[in-house]
Protein backbone atom coordinates (compact mmCIF):
# COMPACT_ATOMS: atom_id res chain seq x y z
CA UNK A 1 0.00 0.00 0.00
CA UNK A 2 3.15 2.22 1.20
CA UNK A 3 2.82 5.46 -0.70
CA UNK A 4 -1.35 5.98 -1.39
CA UNK A 5 -1.94 5.29 2.65
CA UNK A 6 0.65 8.04 3.41
CA UNK A 7 -0.87 10.39 0.92
CA UNK A 8 -4.20 10.00 2.29
CA UNK A 9 -2.61 10.47 5.23
CA UNK A 10 -1.43 13.96 4.47
CA UNK A 11 -3.91 14.72 2.81
CA UNK A 12 -6.61 13.99 6.28
CA UNK A 13 -4.69 16.49 8.77
CA UNK A 14 -4.87 18.97 5.27
CA UNK A 15 -8.31 18.55 5.27
CA UNK A 16 -8.85 19.40 8.75
CA UNK A 17 -8.34 22.97 8.46
CA UNK A 18 -9.35 23.40 4.31
CA UNK A 19 -11.63 25.28 3.47
CA UNK A 20 -13.34 22.75 1.77
CA UNK A 21 -14.36 21.15 4.82
CA UNK A 22 -17.92 21.40 3.94
CA UNK A 23 -17.78 19.27 0.69
CA UNK A 24 -16.19 17.04 2.56
CA UNK A 25 -19.36 16.39 4.91
CA UNK A 26 -21.36 16.54 2.51
CA UNK A 27 -19.80 13.33 0.61
CA UNK A 28 -19.45 11.38 4.27
CA UNK A 29 -23.10 12.11 4.83
CA UNK A 30 -24.14 11.16 1.39
CA UNK A 31 -21.98 7.95 2.23
CA UNK A 32 -24.10 7.38 5.85
CA UNK A 33 -27.49 7.85 4.03
CA UNK A 34 -26.83 5.35 0.80
CA UNK A 35 -25.34 2.74 2.92
CA UNK A 36 -28.45 2.91 5.32
CA UNK A 37 -30.88 2.64 2.42
CA UNK A 38 -29.01 -0.17 0.79
CA UNK A 39 -28.77 -2.54 3.91
CA UNK A 40 -29.97 -2.43 7.97
CA UNK A 41 -29.98 1.03 9.04
CA UNK A 42 -28.68 -0.33 12.55
CA UNK A 43 -25.05 0.18 12.29
CA UNK A 44 -24.41 -2.54 13.95
CA UNK A 45 -26.17 -5.26 11.08
CA UNK A 46 -24.27 -3.35 8.72
CA UNK A 47 -21.01 -2.57 8.48
CA UNK A 48 -20.87 -0.41 5.57
CA UNK A 49 -23.04 2.30 7.36
CA UNK A 50 -21.06 1.49 10.35
CA UNK A 51 -17.78 2.57 8.67
CA UNK A 52 -19.40 5.49 6.94
CA UNK A 53 -20.59 6.72 10.22
CA UNK A 54 -17.20 5.91 11.56
CA UNK A 55 -15.51 8.36 8.57
CA UNK A 56 -18.05 10.61 9.34
CA UNK A 57 -17.15 11.20 12.98
CA UNK A 58 -12.90 11.06 12.32
CA UNK A 59 -13.63 13.75 10.48
CA UNK A 60 -15.66 16.24 13.10
CA UNK A 61 -19.39 15.83 11.22
CA UNK A 62 -21.73 16.75 13.66
CA UNK A 63 -23.57 13.98 15.61
CA UNK A 64 -27.43 15.33 14.59
CA UNK A 65 -26.23 15.54 11.23
CA UNK A 66 -25.14 12.06 11.26
CA UNK A 67 -28.65 10.90 12.99
CA UNK A 68 -30.45 12.39 10.34
CA UNK A 69 -28.69 11.13 6.73
CA UNK A 70 -28.75 7.69 8.86
CA UNK A 71 -32.86 8.41 9.26
CA UNK A 72 -33.08 9.94 5.66
CA UNK A 73 -31.85 6.40 4.09
CA UNK A 74 -33.84 4.45 6.18
CA UNK A 75 -37.03 6.21 5.16
CA UNK A 76 -38.04 7.95 8.58
CA UNK A 77 -37.48 11.17 7.17
CA UNK A 78 -38.32 12.55 3.82
CA UNK A 79 -36.44 13.91 1.29
CA UNK A 80 -32.89 12.41 -0.61
CA UNK A 81 -32.10 11.71 -4.38
CA UNK A 82 -32.01 8.64 -5.76
CA UNK A 83 -28.15 7.93 -5.69
CA UNK A 84 -26.15 4.74 -6.58
CA UNK A 85 -22.53 3.09 -6.35
CA UNK A 86 -20.40 3.33 -9.25
CA UNK A 87 -17.15 2.57 -9.21
CA UNK A 88 -14.69 3.77 -12.18
CA UNK A 89 -11.74 2.31 -13.40
CA UNK A 90 -8.57 3.33 -15.40
CA UNK A 91 -5.00 4.60 -15.16
CA UNK A 92 -2.79 7.50 -14.49
CA UNK A 93 0.37 8.05 -16.09
CA UNK A 94 3.71 5.85 -15.32
CA UNK A 95 0.95 2.60 -15.12
CA UNK A 96 -0.80 3.63 -12.29
CA UNK A 97 -4.28 1.91 -11.84
CA UNK A 98 -6.93 3.83 -10.11
CA UNK A 99 -10.10 3.59 -8.87
CA UNK A 100 -12.64 6.17 -8.56
CA UNK A 101 -15.79 5.32 -6.21
CA UNK A 102 -18.51 7.65 -6.61
CA UNK A 103 -22.05 8.05 -5.52
CA UNK A 104 -24.24 9.43 -8.51
CA UNK A 105 -28.19 10.83 -9.18
CA UNK A 106 -26.64 10.77 -12.57
CA UNK A 107 -23.96 7.82 -14.39
CA UNK A 108 -23.86 9.74 -17.76
CA UNK A 109 -22.68 12.86 -16.15
CA UNK A 110 -20.48 11.62 -13.87
CA UNK A 111 -19.37 9.13 -16.20
CA UNK A 112 -18.35 11.87 -18.95
CA UNK A 113 -17.04 13.88 -15.63
CA UNK A 114 -14.58 11.77 -15.14
CA UNK A 115 -13.26 10.46 -18.44
CA UNK A 116 -12.42 13.85 -18.81
CA UNK A 117 -10.14 14.29 -15.67
CA UNK A 118 -8.28 11.26 -16.43
CA UNK A 119 -7.53 12.42 -20.37
CA UNK A 120 -6.76 16.02 -18.43
CA UNK A 121 -4.32 14.35 -16.74
CA UNK A 122 -2.77 12.20 -19.27
CA UNK A 123 -4.43 9.11 -18.14
CA UNK A 124 -7.17 6.44 -19.61
CA UNK A 125 -10.57 5.46 -17.82
CA UNK A 126 -10.84 1.65 -18.53
CA UNK A 127 -13.77 -1.09 -18.71
CA UNK A 128 -15.72 -2.20 -15.81
CA UNK A 129 -13.09 -4.76 -14.55
CA UNK A 130 -10.10 -3.53 -16.34
CA UNK A 131 -7.97 -2.62 -12.57
CA UNK A 132 -10.64 -3.98 -10.16
CA UNK A 133 -9.21 -7.43 -9.70
CA UNK A 134 -5.54 -5.48 -8.32
CA UNK A 135 -7.15 -4.60 -5.14
CA UNK A 136 -8.61 -5.93 -2.27
CA UNK A 137 -11.17 -4.86 -0.23
CA UNK A 138 -9.63 -4.73 3.52
CA UNK A 139 -10.01 -2.57 6.75
CA UNK A 140 -6.44 -0.69 7.23
CA UNK A 141 -5.68 0.92 10.44
CA UNK A 142 -2.78 3.37 10.16
CA UNK A 143 -0.44 3.89 13.99
CA UNK A 144 2.33 7.22 13.68
CA UNK A 145 5.36 5.98 14.95
CA UNK A 146 5.86 9.18 16.68
CA UNK A 147 2.79 8.22 19.39
CA UNK A 148 5.31 6.15 20.94
CA UNK A 149 3.28 2.56 20.45
CA UNK A 150 5.76 -0.20 20.14
CA UNK A 151 5.47 -3.10 17.30
CA UNK A 152 5.57 -5.91 19.33
CA UNK A 153 2.83 -4.76 21.66
CA UNK A 154 1.26 -3.55 18.55
CA UNK A 155 1.14 -6.74 16.20
CA UNK A 156 0.53 -8.82 19.34
CA UNK A 157 -2.43 -6.87 20.28
CA UNK A 158 -3.93 -6.25 16.35
CA UNK A 159 -3.50 -10.07 15.65
CA UNK A 160 -4.97 -11.55 18.83
CA UNK A 161 -8.59 -9.30 18.15
CA UNK A 162 -8.68 -10.43 14.45
CA UNK A 163 -6.27 -8.01 12.29
CA UNK A 164 -4.55 -10.37 9.31
CA UNK A 165 -1.06 -8.50 9.52
CA UNK A 166 1.13 -5.32 10.37
CA UNK A 167 3.48 -3.90 8.54
CA UNK A 168 6.13 -1.41 8.86
CA UNK A 169 5.24 1.60 6.30
CA UNK A 170 8.24 3.73 6.94
CA UNK A 171 6.81 6.43 9.61
CA UNK A 172 3.97 4.57 10.57
CA UNK A 173 2.46 1.24 11.41
CA UNK A 174 -0.07 -0.47 9.10
CA UNK A 175 -2.43 -3.01 10.54
CA UNK A 176 -4.48 -4.77 7.96
CA UNK A 177 -7.73 -6.90 8.78
CA UNK A 178 -10.84 -8.27 7.17
CA UNK A 179 -13.64 -5.58 6.66
CA UNK A 180 -16.04 -6.88 9.29
CA UNK A 181 -13.01 -7.42 11.79
CA UNK A 182 -12.33 -3.26 11.38
CA UNK A 183 -14.62 -1.75 14.38
CA UNK A 184 -13.35 -4.57 16.74
CA UNK A 185 -9.99 -4.30 15.61
CA UNK A 186 -10.07 -0.53 15.79
CA UNK A 187 -11.54 -0.74 19.24
CA UNK A 188 -9.42 -2.98 20.53
CA UNK A 189 -6.10 -0.97 19.99
CA UNK A 190 -8.18 2.35 21.02
CA UNK A 191 -8.92 0.64 24.70
CA UNK A 192 -5.17 -0.21 24.99
CA UNK A 193 -4.70 3.51 24.93
CA UNK A 194 -3.23 3.04 21.00
CA UNK A 195 -3.08 6.83 19.17
CA UNK A 196 -5.01 6.39 15.33
CA UNK A 197 -3.82 8.00 12.92
CA UNK A 198 -6.36 6.17 11.08
CA UNK A 199 -8.80 3.95 10.24
CA UNK A 200 -10.90 2.58 7.98
CA UNK A 201 -12.54 0.14 4.97
CA UNK A 202 -10.57 0.86 1.96
CA UNK A 203 -9.30 -1.08 -1.39
CA UNK A 204 -5.60 -2.17 -0.58
CA UNK A 205 -3.14 -2.99 -3.89
CA UNK A 206 -2.25 -6.51 -4.12
CA UNK A 207 1.39 -4.85 -6.18
CA UNK A 208 2.68 -1.51 -6.02
CA UNK A 209 3.85 0.79 -9.14
CA UNK A 210 7.10 2.84 -8.05
CA UNK A 211 6.65 6.34 -9.44
CA UNK A 212 8.83 9.13 -9.01
CA UNK A 213 9.74 13.16 -9.94
CA UNK A 214 7.81 15.13 -12.57
CA UNK A 215 5.63 11.66 -13.00
CA UNK A 216 4.58 11.63 -9.45
CA UNK A 217 3.17 14.99 -9.22
CA UNK A 218 1.05 14.16 -12.28
CA UNK A 219 -0.64 11.40 -10.48
CA UNK A 220 -1.15 13.11 -7.57
CA UNK A 221 -2.77 15.98 -9.36
CA UNK A 222 -4.65 13.78 -11.11
CA UNK A 223 -5.77 12.04 -7.64
CA UNK A 224 -7.02 15.33 -6.06
CA UNK A 225 -8.80 16.23 -9.24
CA UNK A 226 -10.78 13.01 -8.69
CA UNK A 227 -10.85 13.70 -5.35
CA UNK A 228 -12.12 16.97 -5.81
CA UNK A 229 -15.36 16.11 -7.36
CA UNK A 230 -18.84 16.41 -6.00
CA UNK A 231 -19.97 12.43 -6.95
CA UNK A 232 -16.47 10.61 -6.02
CA UNK A 233 -16.29 9.05 -2.41
CA UNK A 234 -12.93 7.69 -2.54
CA UNK A 235 -9.95 7.41 -4.84
CA UNK A 236 -7.98 3.95 -4.71
CA UNK A 237 -4.40 3.69 -6.60
CA UNK A 238 -1.38 1.50 -6.67
CA UNK A 239 1.12 4.23 -6.57
CA UNK A 240 4.07 3.85 -4.42
CA UNK A 241 5.84 7.42 -4.39
CA UNK A 242 9.04 8.34 -1.63
CA UNK A 243 7.56 10.36 1.44
CA UNK A 244 9.87 13.23 0.49
CA UNK A 245 7.89 13.93 -2.90
CA UNK A 246 4.33 13.02 -0.84
CA UNK A 247 4.99 15.53 1.54
CA UNK A 248 6.38 17.85 -0.81
CA UNK A 249 3.00 17.99 -2.56
CA UNK A 250 0.65 17.43 0.38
Amino acid sequence: MGGHSHWKGIKEKKGKVDARRGKLFAKLLRAIEIAARAGDPNPDNNPTLADAIQRARDASVPRDNIDRAVKRGGGAEGGGANFERVLYEGYAPGGVALLAETLTDNRNRTSQDLRSIFTKHGGSMGEPGSVRWLFDKRGVILVDKASGALEDDLIGLALDWGADDVRDEGTQWEVVCQPAALREVRSALESAGVPLASAEITMVPQNTVPVDGGEARSVLRMVEALEDHDDVQAVYANFDIPEAVLAEVG
